[in-house]
């Protein structure tokens, strides 16, 4: 795992440090299902989505896990995986030492945290909450202080890479915690990560670096869908302009991504695999743009990003993969040669 320290407090912070192949902590990780030692805390998992269930199946193999989810099929695949299911997020954090919170917004951390029957009832003082999902510097701040008036420590640890990723332990983590909570997060952190980006003491300030990587991202798929839709019109074959392009100064992670995925979007047969939901850049570029306001800092193209992924859900979208965006700007029913001249 690369370990990432970034300045966070001077004017001038200096340049990410980077030890290739260097553990995060120095401490050896657990083995598959040894649960006697110290460094084998028993882990609560809370929610298991596309990135929460790969998470909690690699744990599994290391940690004792128990998960808990609303569908109980999701929850079925944890047990399958050596871990135990739980029927509520109490249940699930009754004997926990790290909650793993992997949910979609804030009112479903607010929910799995706070409300009845929620983790909070039953962790004990001491415990810590590892919040993997994108809410914005602020949601994390204020979870952060309501855990702390119950003795619960918070590592604001948002998650980027896939479920793929998510799977191998091959995320990238950027990390705002104090030094204990970081600490008691160290084993599940990881068995995640291949890269951790230390950046600040304070909850908040990992949700912050992730809104500016989530910035980039959604330009970068609605830039791919403006050229995928472009080159429709032009009568060009999208799978050869992806290919093209997609290795060149043009390209981008987005486009080598996401741009195979816009072109099956346009395949005869059922629509691509679901690997990011569309409403998910809903969420994140309304974070971006909200914190963009706040800072007194103009955003025009993530702004531009966010409007065309509000126009793909009120298209009827939101539950589909986030490279269906690209048919918002050039419909599936379009003569792929337009009205070129």
């Amino acid at each position: 795992m690369r370990l990432r320290r970034v300045g966070a407090t001077s004017p001038h912070p200096p340049a990410a440090e980077v030890i290739p192949h260097t553990p995060l902590f120095p401490v050896s990780l657990p083995s598959p299902k040894d649960t006697h030692m110290p460094t084998a805390p028993h882990t609560a998992v809370l929610g298991l989505g596309a990135m929460g269930l790969p998470m909690a199946t690699r744990l599994a193999a290391h940690l004792p896990v128990t998960a808990y989810d609303i569908a109980e099929d999701r929850r079925a695949l944890v047990t399958e995986a050596g871990g135990a299911a739980a029927t509520s997020p109490a249940e699930a954090a009754r004997n926990a030492d790290i909650v793993l919170l992997a949910v979609r917004d804030q009112s479903q951390v607010e929910g799995a945290l706070f409300a009845r029957h929620g983790a909070a009832e039953t962790l004990r003082p001491g415990a810590t909450v590892v919040l993997t999902s994108t809410v914005g510097p602020d949601a994390a701040r204020t979870t952060a202080a309501r855990l702390a008036e119950k003795g619960i420590l918070t590592v604001d640890a948002p998650v980027s890479g896939g479920p793929v990723r998510a799977g191998n332990g091959d995320l990238l983590i950027v990390v705002g915690a104090e030094d204990k909570a970081l600490d008691q997060a160290r084993p599940v952190l990881g068995l995640l990560a291949s890269t951790l980006t230390l950046v600040g003491p304070r909850p908040g300030d990992g949700q912050s670096l992730k809104a500016i990587n989530q910035l980039l991202a959604g330009v970068h798929i609605a830039a791919a869908a403006e050229a995928i839709a472009l080159a429709r019109a032009l009568g060009l074959d999208p799978a050869t302009v992806v290919e093209s392009l997609r290795h060149g100064a043009a390209g981008s992670f987005m486009f080598a991504d996401r741009g195979p995925r816009m072109v099956e979007t346009y395949a005869d047969g059922p629509d691509p695999e679901v690997k990011s939901r569309l409403d998910i850049f809903v969420k994140d570029m309304g974070i971006v743009t909200g914190i963009a306001k706040d800072a007194h800092v103009p955003v025009p193209l993530a702004s531009a990003a966010q409007q065309l992924y509000l126009l793909g859900e009120g298209a009827g979208l939101a539950a589909h993969d986030d490279s269906s965006v690209v048919t918002v700007l050039s419909p599936k029913n379009n003569s792929p040669e337009g009205d070129a001249r």
